[in-house]
């Protein structure tokens, strides 16, 4: 255990001095086997094999299908289709934000994705319309975290594939938080609104004009909103694995964005091409020193000794679901969300089986407190990236976004913690899944 905290200590310096994350985990990850005197020759295989399975396959895919669709123009007609339901109310267009990372996260399964497709569209807008730009860039930062919680979700296929559990049950446990965290933005949004007399709005339409706009709006935007049915119904149906259902948003993603939407063109579809490439290269390098981690510290029994530390404290599962909360905050303040969801199935879900926790119970727990630490300061990707996106200094967003998040997404990471009903619901009415 001491030489595992020395080589996470090593990793945490390592990205704190902003050396990239696949250099840093892999720096960790070697060390660690070399002070265990574990034989590389072994693990480096391990770790290959590991990362080239079939399972893991629906990861490049669902990043190449979420890039495709966003070139291909699928943000605009989602802001488009959701901005004629609540855009003419005061606080609409945040509302209207938080709605479409939502409805964006049920296509590319990720929050970086999301706010370089939504945050570059609506900060600027929202801005123009009177609203404080830290609130706007706040807004973007924590609705991007939605992807987590929404399937497809990248992260969660991540953590289901490392510690062995149904993928399409650990989909449906963060449905119903998700929601809920999406609701709970948008009353937020336009609470925090509701004094301010500098925001534009547009004249409510008569009803018959304001159905005919939503209406016209949902048929240019059907066959985005069809693309998450159609992988979601792939995979409950029993039709398609979610790795096959993956390669059939890829398919589905490219005459969609050639020849309905348009926005695809070979130029734009070979950009797209090369940056699901390289994304995907970056999160492979860093899967694959995480496996070579992971397989080592199983070698040494560390989830075995964290376990029995924990249990010194306290035998009362929720009071261990509470520390290993904390824990994971600390995790996801400091990496993205693909490599704190290894390192939460490799460290604490051996920890939660042994207490006879269930398992998608607790992928709910970690899909909603790696979202909270991804957007909470210091490290916080997620709320810099917006940050970047807006071109203000932390200072200007930080305030609105802690409002958000201490309001809104810590009393959600609670709520899903101590209330296993609201993720394991789904699970068990959809898939006959027995909780533990």
């Amino acid at each position: 255990m001491t030489l595992f905290l020395i080589a996470m200590a090593v990793i945490v310096v390592l990205l704190l001095a902003q050396v990239p994350v696949a250099f840093s985990f892999g720096i960790g990850a070697l060390l660690f086997a070399f002070l265990t005197d574990n034989n590389i020759s072994f693990l480096i295989p391990h770790g290959f094999k590991t990362a080239s399975g079939f399972a893991l396959l629906a990861l490049p895919l669902f990043i190449y299908a979420g890039i495709l669709m966003a070139e291909g123009g699928i943000s605009e007609r989602l802001l488009n289709f959701v901005n004629s339901i609540v855009g003419r109310i005061k606080g609409g267009l945040g509302a209207v934000t938080v709605l479409t990372c939502a409805l964006f996260g049920a296509i590319s399964g990720s929050s970086s994705a999301a706010i370089a497709a939504i945050g570059q569209v609506m900060i600027p807008r929202m801005v123009r319309e009177g609203y404080p730009a830290g609130h706007a860039t706040a807004l973007v930062a924590c609705s991007s975290v939605l992807a987590l919680m929404i399937p497809p979700s990248i992260p969660m296929i991540v953590f289901s594939i490392t510690g062995g559990i149904s993928v399409g049950a650990a989909f449906l446990s963060t449905i119903i938080p998700g929601i809920l965290l999406t609701l709970v933005y948008c009353g937020l949004n336009f609470w925090f609104l509701k004094d301010n007399d500098q925001i534009k709005v547009d004249a409510p339409l008569p009803l018959a004009a304001a159905t005919k706009g939503v209406m016209k709006s949902a048929g240019s935007a059907g066959f985005a909103l069809l693309m998450p049915l159609l992988i979601l119904g792939a995979i409950y149906s029993g039709i398609a694995t979610p790795t096959e259902a993956a390669a059939i948003a890829v398919l589905y993603a490219i005459p969609v964005g050639l020849f309905i939407y348009r926005g695809l063109t070979l130029k734009t579809f070979g950009s797209a091409t090369i940056k699901a490439v390289t994304m995907t290269g970056s999160i492979m390098a860093v899967l694959f020193f995480l496996f070579i981690m992971s397989r080592t510290m199983i070698l040494e029994q560390v989830p075995k000794e964290l376990a029995e530390s924990l249990l010194q404290i306290s035998d009362n599962k929720y009071v261990i679901l509470f520390l290993i909360n904390i824990m994971l905050l600390l995790i996801g303040m400091i990496v993205d969300d693909i490599s704190g969801s290894v390192l939460a199935a490799v460290i604490f879900l051996p920890v939660i089986q042994q207490l006879g926790i269930d398992p998608i119970h607790f992928a709910a727990v970690v899909g909603v407190n790696l979202g909270l630490g991804n957007v909470s300061p210091p490290c916080a990707p997620m709320l810099y990236m917006a940050g970047g996106v807006s071109k203000l200094s932390l200072d200007q967003y930080l305030k609105p976004t802690l409002k958000f998040l201490l309001l809104g997404h810590l009393p959600m990471v609670l709520l899903v913690t101590f209330v296993p009903q609201l993720s394991l619901l789904l699970p068990e009415l959809v898939m006959d899944y027995t909780a533990l």
